[in-house]
């Protein structure tokens, strides 16, 4: 197969081949080669990743400047692509280059506008983020300069953290505490930048630490003092307490344009009907499950019988080991996909810490699960709620969904083909995968009893539910605290895992969509399964292996791919997937 030759740097046109396609091969009924633009998309991540580690300081101006011109490049490299003379692979990396570009723009305008929202919390971010400008610029340090603005910082956030505590107890609005949040994770950020800036010169340049070593010292303590008061004065948590869940939601022209980069052609309201319609189903089955349980249909008191039967402390090793070998053999005997040997010989596991616990009450997976059960250390409640969470009908769904045929396959199978379309990964397609094989090990009878079918649908209701609570806290129509509740009423949650759970999905690093993602993901490859392997045009193994080694992308590309779907250069989502 010929390869494309590298970029020249100074050119601003895409080097493609005008003869031939590369060599093509079949899966089942589609005919697959390698992308021409390949390698320009690898180069993209490439140069995107150096300017990331050029331009660290967050909500910098001269950053978001950089990546605009950065994005308009690329924009107008692809521009100058002939897109008829792509193969479908080509067009499919097109497509799904000029969608990452118009998305990343718009990221832009978007931190832009919480760092506007941010400034006068921190009207002494530009002190720090110039000062460690100059520094990546190469340009001498003017140290008594730097001490003077250093001293005033001082000075300006111990008045701001005195403002703070002076409102009045509990009466900060929940907008008002979202953007102090926020506040406190970016003025971390800046105490980072300082750190770098002043080792950077400290004890190389004489003059540098005669002059800045008291003022930055104090700038330091001022800000720990200041992001302090507006924790427990606007945020609302103590010293020793939890972190409130507050959340920052992005309202619905944000879900507009993050559903627009997901090519999903359905709006929230629309989402959210399906996750309502979808429970409907559950719903019956988990009645039908707690009458054959003896439980009439309290599917509730049938759930709580299950989260009874946890194993003994220091036996969940053992049962993960058993229930990931049950979930090989049941897949490779019905030639479901294909397992190679060396991915069942390399996955590991590890026991997660109480601290981690707070956060990830359950698994957490891929080449190493990560084991959520109690250790000595924690209280006799929480050691109750992780084991009756992670009892052995929970940890069926669980532990496949983690390794084999779920994320530890999907990564081992992504990192050997089409590798560079890790640029285009989509929490859709990455959880979708192994929400998708929670359905259809479902649908092949992989559970076995009514208990083994009430953990499965407690996940799957789970999952349903995220779609209901993530798009509705971010549309502003729900509360953290309702969707605690929500998981607790209608799921089954324990309490103190339902906080866990929505907890790491406002207050952690999940983008908006990531928690709805599982189960829409899902729910999209089990309409494009229907259509081709319901259809009798592949079988589960040549769809499935077809899916992983296309790479990561939004399903609405996966299913041009499979399906050969007609491409235009301005191809918008059309694909209606809900039935």
């Amino acid at each position: 197969m010929r390869s494309l030759p590298r970029l020249v740097p100074t050119a601003l046109l895409l080097l493609l081949v005008a003869g031939a396609l590369p060599a093509q091969r079949r899966i089942g009924q589609i005919s697959v080669g390698a992308s021409e633009l390949r390698d320009s998309v690898a180069l993209f991540t490439s140069d995107r990743a150096a300017l990331g580690r050029r331009w660290t300081v967050e909500y910098s101006p001269a950053r978001r400047a950089r990546f605009r011109t950065f994005y308009s490049d690329w924009q107008a490299r692809l521009a100058k692509v002939d897109f008829n003379k792509l193969s479908q692979e080509g067009r499919i990396d097109y497509l799904l280059l000029g969608n990452k570009l118009r998305y990343e723009v718009a990221q832009l305008g978007r931190e832009e506008t919480l760092g506007r929202e941010m400034a006068p919390l921190v009207p002494f971010a530009a002190v720090i983020t110039d000062l460690e400008e100059v520094r990546r610029r190469f340009e001498k340090v003017d140290a008594p300069k730097a001490a003077k603005a250093l001293a005033a910082l001082a000075v300006q956030a111990d008045s701001l953290a005195k403002g703070a505590r002076a409102k009045p107890a509990n009466g900060a609005t929940r907008a008002e505490r979202i953007v102090a949040l926020r506040t406190i994770g970016y003025l971390e950020d800046l105490q980072g930048t300082m750190r770098n800036w002043n080792r950077f010169y400290a004890g190389y340049d004489p003059e540098f630490s005669w002059w800045t070593a008291d003022p930055s010292r104090r700038a330091n303590e001022a800000i720990t003092r200041y992001a302090k008061a507006l924790r427990e004065a606007i945020v609302g948590q103590r010293e020793g307490q939890e972190e409130p869940i507050v959340g920052d939601p992005i309202g619905a022209e944000g879900l507009r344009e993050d559903l627009e980069a997901e090519m999903i052609d359905y709006t929230p309201d629309e989402l959210i009907a399906l996750a309502e319609r979808e429970f409907v189903w559950i719903d019956q089955e988990r009645k039908k499950a707690a009458r054959e349980m003896g439980f009439g249909e309290d599917w509730r008191a049938a759930l709580e019988k299950v989260k009874q039967a946890f194993v003994p402390p220091g036996e969940q090793p053992d049962l993960i080991r058993r229930l990931s070998r049950e979930a090989v053999q049941f897949i490779t005997q019905r030639d479901l996909v294909t397992v190679p040997p060396l991915s069942d010989e390399i996955w590991r596991m590890e026991m997660m810490t109480p601290r981690q616990q707070l956060v990830s009450p359950f698994f957490l997976g891929g080449e190493i699960i990560q084991v959520s059960y109690p250790t000595d250390s924690m209280a006799d409640a929480d050691k109750m709620m992780s084991m009756r969470g992670n009892n052995p009908h929970f940890s069926m769904a669980t532990v496949h969904h983690e390794l084999i045929p779920g994320h530890h396959l999907q990564g081992f199978m992504t990192s050997r083909y089409n590798t560079h379309r890790g640029a285009f990964s989509t929490p859709f397609w990455g959880e979708g995968w192994s929400l998708w094989w929670e359905m259809l090990l479902w649908d092949q009878g992989f559970p076995r009893t009514p208990e083994d079918r009430m953990g499965m649908l407690f996940w799957r209701s789970h999952r349903l539910a995220r779609i209901i609570f993530s798009l509705n806290v971010h549309l502003g129509r729900m509360t953290p605290q309702e969707a605690i509740d929500l998981l607790v009423d209608r799921v089954g949650h324990e309490r103190a895992n339902a906080e866990a759970e929505v907890r790491r999905s406002f207050n952690g690093s999940y983008s908006p969509l990531y928690q709805a993602a599982y189960m829409l993901g899902g729910l999209q490859i089990r309409a494009l399964h229907r259509e081709l392997v319901g259809g009798g045009r592949m079988t589960n193994k040549e769809f499935h292996d077809a899916i992983l080694q296309g790479g990561r992308m939004p399903i609405e590309m996966v299913r041009a791919r499979l399906m050969g779907t007609p491409l235009t250069r301005d191809y918008r989502a059309a694909w209606k997937f809900i039935q």
